[in-house]
């Protein structure tokens, strides 16, 4: 979002005198490339396009494909998280935003969820989805792992792999250097089946092996260091015939290339660590993933954009936004602690909408760039130091026109005025100006062109009429669940990750004289556990639930409880989140509770961690697969009224959405558990875990359009605690809240320049400044929310007139804009008031918001 009254600084721009150029060391020219968009594309007989594929290599300068050098806008999409059915829309926009490229990861324990058992069906078709993406004109960057945290379970690698004789994950290790050369090799090998790699004409132009490494490598010392060269060098036997990567290793053997991760690699990373590899950016985050109980996270998109620039600007070449669609963690996919909802915060939103104005200044951004790629390619590089904070970075052949500049203001809160060969240019704070000719500014990533949206949810009648029902999970005992053991097991162990859930039980007999004689003093139950989650229940009543965190797995239930003379009954559901990420050593994590004692009983505390402990996986319902319609009959159900039990099941039918717009479930009055569309799990909520700011972290959960049907739709809510689903909510989502803002100083579009024939030109004549929107989905501006010319103030969704504000301008806006899919607003004081009202105001503002529908 921008702040108004930063916009009225970002419309200036001044003139200026010379200055002395100070060259960096100098670089034999590179092949030169020219046109504004991508030039990834080659034509065939007839005039049809297609992606331009063939021998990949590099040089210090730029990757180069079949010898050309390329500039590469690269963007995180991962296959699982999403469906099949939304890849089309996904890699159509992200091709529409400028990227030429899509990176994933290949998951593991998705692909071979049981040792020598592979899956590559539905949304697991990684074949489907590399040639999906090079059908939409894009190269893919396939990044292998195996091991690759993603906030993904268990970092991507198989539950079956920690239970393997002697082995110690990512090191030096034989059995899991077995285990993951035969999966890469299988990898690989599928990959070269089916033609996929660049030189055999697929779009297949990177592969990474490991993933961050250099974050645990000092933990196993010298298994570490050799554990690199001996993936680095498995890599390569591979002979995929493209170039591999190590992300964020600086020891990456030759010829792997180290690359960079992080918000700021421009000025961050240290380069490559061999003069003749190129300068990549394998993960630009543009936001920051969620865990429960976090507070919303931000990244703008100016700073993304300065970012951005900054880094081609030092000799990048390929830069990857981490993520640009982040998904949806289905089912229990989602790592230790991590939300359903992954990276909402990219320029596609998890429903795959267009966040803006991220979306569409990402967009320009790129635009920018490639109308610079003669210059960055055959030009040599200089730095010219403007001030203390500000400095000119450019390319240029001397004796010709070839010459970019990107002129930067490195202050955070102060803008600057700089003189730059002979003319002076304005400088918003924490800003690049992009001039593709050394003298034209055609972008800066400070100043967002594009148009801004809201994100609305909104509740259709027909799809909430509710039936309720409920079925409670029965509370087993030791009669249910006799002991098998005489201390509670390790929970991972036990669950092996088929299920979030396991029981524990025992008993404890108790005579007249244990009990307390004070009504004041009662027993209270204290279990510390390793995490994740647990709730506890004494004689078949819910005593309460604890749970850890992402920062603090382990937590200690601590509760009164009322025990009775004789068996009191003792029954531990316990809980996992998703499986550790990250970090050393990931086969030697444990949860589940380390001890069990009771407190206050009059013969004192009594130990029940070695009393002898019954064990069972899973619950009933999963069991019975209550989630389905069929094993829903296999219970007994009854209407749902007022607040129910913990370790409840609620079902109910609800009629399918009418339109496409993407469609969401608001838990409102739930707690925690897991929710099932048509048998297919949406994944897991978490209403009662809030963030400091009081508020859940995630309330609405996607439900893809796939998984449902027209009619009735079965959905099923496992509630682990006390719970009423009547505030429940089907909602559909869309973005058709859109905004513009404009001054009457705004510069043109990107979009109106070009170069041809080596030469930056405009694109027709170039328009004054103006307020331009576009309905998403070819629908159309039905009502015009605000309007306002003058001094405006808030931003895309809470805008209000300031002191200087024309009367006429809903009306202006309403005569340009209503019943249009696209619309144009000059920026011209004339159409707004015959009397300027305010002319102590030098510089006005136009800001709209309108409502797009069908």
């Amino acid at each position: 979002m921008v702040v108004l009254s930063r916009v009225l600084l970002l419309a200036l721009v001044f003139l200026v005198a010379s200055a002395t150029l100070v060259h960096a060391k100098g670089k034999t020219p590179a092949p030169e490339e020219e046109g504004d968009e991508g030039d990834e594309l080659v034509a065939e007989k007839g005039g049809k396009k297609h992606l331009e594929v063939g021998e990949v290599t590099y040089d210090a300068r730029s990757l180069m494909i079949n010898g050309k050098r390329k500039l590469f806008f690269s963007g995180s999409i991962h296959y699982p998280r999403s469906t099949v059915e939304m890849w089309p829309d996904l890699l159509k926009k992200a091709k529409l935003g400028g990227l030429n490229v899509i990176e994933t990861y290949v998951f593991w324990n998705l692909h071979e969820p049981v040792k020598g058992q592979f899956n590559f069906e539905g949304n697991a078709d990684v074949v489907k989805f590399i040639r999906l993406v090079q059908e939409h004109k894009m190269y893919v960057t396939l990044r292998v792992g195996p091991f690759i945290q993603a906030e993904w379970n268990h970092g991507g690698l198989p539950y079956w792999l920690r239970e393997e004789p002697d082995i110690i994950f990512r090191s030096d290790n034989p059995s899991y250097k077995h285990h993951m050369e035969t999966f890469v090799t299988k990898i690989i090998a599928m990959m070269k089946h089916e033609k996929l790699f660049a030189p055999q004409g697929g779009p297949i132009i990177l592969a990474q092996i490991e993933n961050e490494y250099t974050h645990v490598q000092l933990a196993y010392k010298e298994l570490g260091n050799s554990y690199v060269q001996w993936a680095a060098n498995m890599a390569l036997s591979q002979n995929a015939g493209v170039p591999w990567i190590m992300c964020k290793q600086k020891d990456a053997p030759d010829p792997v290339i180290n690359t960079c991760n992080g918000r700021h690699c421009g000025d961050t990373f240290t380069g490559p660590n061999k003069p003749h590899k190129p300068t990549l950016w394998t993960e630009n985050w543009t936001a920051q993933y969620r865990v429960f109980g976090d507070p919303p996270s931000q990244r703008s998109a100016e700073d993304i954009a300065f970012s951005v620039a900054r880094f081609f600007s030092k000799d990048g070449t390929l830069t990857n936004y981490y993520m640009y669609h982040g998904g949806t963690n289905f089912g229990r996919t989602s790592a230790i602690f991590t939300t359903t909802r992954y990276y909402d915060e990219a320029p596609l939103d998890e429903y795959g909408l267009q966040r803006e104005p991220k979306w569409g200044h990402l967009k320009d951004l790129h635009r920018a760039l490639n109308l610079c790629k003669k210059p960055l390619f055959a030009g040599t590089p200089g730095v010219q130091r403007l001030g203390k904070e500000t400095e000119a970075r450019f390319y240029e052949r001397p004796g010709t026109d070839i010459c970019v500049a990107f002129l930067a203001n490195n202050h955070s809160t102060i803008e600057t005025t700089v003189n730059w060969r002979g003319q002076e240019y304005f400088l918003p704070p924490h800003s690049i100006s992009i001039l593709p000719d050394c003298k034209t500014v055609v972008f800066n990533s400070q100043q967002i062109v594009s148009q801004h949206n809201s994100r609305n949810f909104a509740r259709l009648k027909a799809a909430n009429k509710f039936n309720w029902e409920m079925f409670s999970e029965p509370i087993p005992t030791t009669v249910q669940i006799p002991v098998n053991h005489k201390s509670p097991q390790e929970l991972y162990h036990l669950l092996k990750d088929a299920t979030d859930y396991g029981w524990f039980t025992s008993s404890l007999d108790l005579g007249p004289y244990d009990l307390p004689m004070k009504e004041s003093i009662r027993p209270v139950l204290r279990i510390p556990s390793l995490g994740h989650a647990m709730s506890v229940f004494v004689n078949g009543e819910y005593v309460g639930t604890e749970h850890g965190s992402h920062a603090e797995k382990g937590f200690v239930f601590e509760r009164p409880v009322t025990f009775k003379q004789g068996v009191n009954h003792i029954s531990l559901l316990c809980m996992t989140v998703g499986l550790p990420d990250s970090g050393a050593y990931m086969e030697h994590r444990y949860a589940g509770p380390r001890a069990i004692t009771v407190l206050g009983l009059n013969t004192g505390t009594i130990d029940l961690s070695q009393n002898g402990w019954g064990h069972r996986v899973g619950l009933n319902g999963e069991n019975l697969r209550v989630f389905t319609e069929e094993g829903a009959q296999k219970v007994q159900w009854t209407k749902a009224a007022g607040k129910g039990r913990a370790l409840t099941w609620y079902k109910t039918n609800f009629e399918a959405p009418e339109g496409k717009d993407p469609v969401a479930i608001r838990m409102a009055g739930m707690g925690k558990g897991m929710i099932w569309v048509n048998g297919k799990s949406i994944g897991r909520h978490w209403m009662s875990f809030l963030s400091p700011l009081g508020q859940p972290t995630q309330s609405e959960y996607h439900i893809p359009r796939a998984f449902i049907k027209p009619g009735q739709n079965f959905l099923v809510v496992l509630e682990e605690q006390e719970a009423d689903p009547k505030d429940i909510e089907i909602l559909t989502v869309n973005r058709d809240i859109i905004c513009a803002i404009s001054t009457e100083m705004h510069p043109p579009h990107v979009k109106s320049w070009e170069r041809k024939g080596g030469e930056l030109k405009t694109v027709g004549p170039v328009s004054g400044p103006s307020a331009q929107l576009m309905c998403p989905n070819l629908k159309k501006i039905v009502g015009v929310d605000f309007a306002s010319f003058g001094t405006p103030e808030g931003m895309c969704g809470a805008y209000k007139p300031g002191k200087c504000d024309s009367p006429a301008t809903r009306k202006v806006v309403e005569e340009h804009c209503l019943g249009q899919t696209l619309c144009t607003v000059p920026v011209e004081p004339k159409l707004f008031f015959k009397a300027d009202p305010c002319p102590d105001i030098k510089i006005k503002t136009l800001a709209i918001q309108v409502t797009c529908a069908f």
